[in-house]
């Protein structure tokens, strides 16, 4: 094979290799990755008949609700405005099928992202070694996700929901180790002479301390899960990126609009919600005092 190898015009086959490991791995873990997605669709299909299922006007109450208690009343009223603009346009089902997915994503990637980044914080290997698989992470484009998720689970929401937990995870990660890098040493050094153990450290020193950035992390999962809702329409995904896809190929350009539009207010009503939690947070209300 070497013999046969020619500098003038090199051929590696790594994507032949990748093919096969790919194949490998959906025929060894098969059952597996069954579970994995009858677990995921359960929860998913739960999850968008409680948010599609009621009257349209109780969610948008309970959405305002949740902005006013959070942020403000001008916050309510733009949700219930939004919202009810969402159900005007004929996509309210259809933006309820992709705010669950958008959850269950952002809620899979935390979970993931979150003690991943704790860790790197912790231990200088595991940082050098999650360093430049985030990278590659954040440099592959989005829809190469789409391939392995689709060949592993099939057509539906999974695969979307899968490949948007990859490419959204590493900001969670990137945030999080440096929220707990940041934490002031000193903080740290005093519940060490005071006894205190590194678990007890983390969770009532270093997490209070570090939640303002986590928190900007976990924003910046949900808009990047957002920021997959038409791809993961090409795999059956459905939701507000099928409206897109649709009106892409009949270049359709009402409807376009109104998906894209409805995409639009649900970003910032996550956006300002979850930088509401941040706000809410005891270290951001103490900088907010001492200002």
């Amino acid at each position: 094979m070497l013999l046969a190898f020619d500098p003038a015009n090199p051929r590696l086959p790594l994507g032949e290799w990748v093919a096969e490991a790919t194949e490998w791995l959906t025929s060894t873990f098969e059952v597996a990755f069954d579970a994995v997605k009858a677990g995921l669709a359960q929860v998913y299909d739960v999850l968008s008949g409680a948010l599609g299922a009621p009257p349209f006007w109780l969610v948008i109450i309970v959405f305002a609700a949740l902005a006013w208690w959070l942020r403000s009343w001008r916050f309510a009223l733009f949700t219930a405005v939004g919202f009810y603009l969402i159900r005007a346009l004929d996509q309210w089902l259809t933006a309820m099928d992709t705010l669950a997915l958008v959850i269950m994503a952002a809620t899979v990637s935390v979970v993931l992202a979150i003690p991943l980044g704790i860790w790197a914080a912790r231990s200088e290997t595991v940082s050098h070694v999650v360093r430049p698989v985030l990278d590659f992470m954040q440099t592959m484009p989005a829809m190469v996700y789409l391939i392995p998720s689709l060949a592993a689970f099939g057509i539906g929401a999974v695969p979307g929901m899968v490949a948007t937990v990859v490419f959204a995870m590493p900001p969670g990660v990137r945030l999080t180790e440096l929220a707990i890098r940041q934490v002031d040493p000193e903080v740290v050094e005093a519940g060490r002479a005071f006894g205190s153990p590194p678990g007890r450290i983390l969770r009532q020193i270093q997490l209070p301390l570090a939640l303002p950035t986590i928190m900007a992390g976990v924003n910046q999962v949900i808009m990047l899960a957002l920021s997959m809702v038409v791809l993961a329409s090409m795999v059956g995904a459905g939701g507000l990126g099928s409206e897109v896809l649709s009106a892409l190929g009949r270049v359709d350009v009402a409807r376009g609009v109104e998906a894209g539009l409805a995409v639009v207010i649900l970003a910032i009503y996550l956006d300002r919600l979850l930088s509401s939690l941040g706000d809410r947070a005891p270290v951001a209300r103490a900088a907010r005092l001492r200002d």
